[in-house]
């Protein structure tokens, strides 16, 4: 048979104390009455002026990345070396020093 131990002021002293802190920390802790989550904060509409001006930014921050893509498509489209003039004797010039590296005549 179990009996409960005589309560020890100091013990419920402490055990009051503690208490008291952890309700103070959750009051300081916890959102105000008023608050409310960001997204759902009604919205403060923005003045011409600052919308001409975020319309502005996008705009030229579009436009960079048109003139970015357009350049970048363009060094990838394979483009002759040279011009048409002379680019005969050019593929014979290839030809005949890509027959000398693949052949073995520089063992001889």
């Amino acid at each position: 048979m179990t009996t409960t131990p005589p309560a020890d002021p100091r013990i419920e002293a402490v055990a009051t104390r503690l208490k008291e802190a952890a309700r103070k920390r959750a009051e300081a802790y916890a959102p105000p009455t008023d608050w409310q989550p960001i997204w759902k904060r009604p919205r403060k509409p923005k003045s011409i002026k600052a919308k001409k001006e975020q319309l502005a930014k996008q705009r030229k921050r579009l436009k960079a990345a048109g003139v970015r893509r357009f350049y970048g498509a363009q060094s990838r489209r394979p483009r002759p070396r040279r011009n048409r003039i002379g680019s005969a004797a050019a593929r014979r010039d290839a030809r005949a020093l890509s027959r000398m590296r693949h052949s073995n005549a520089w063992l001889w």
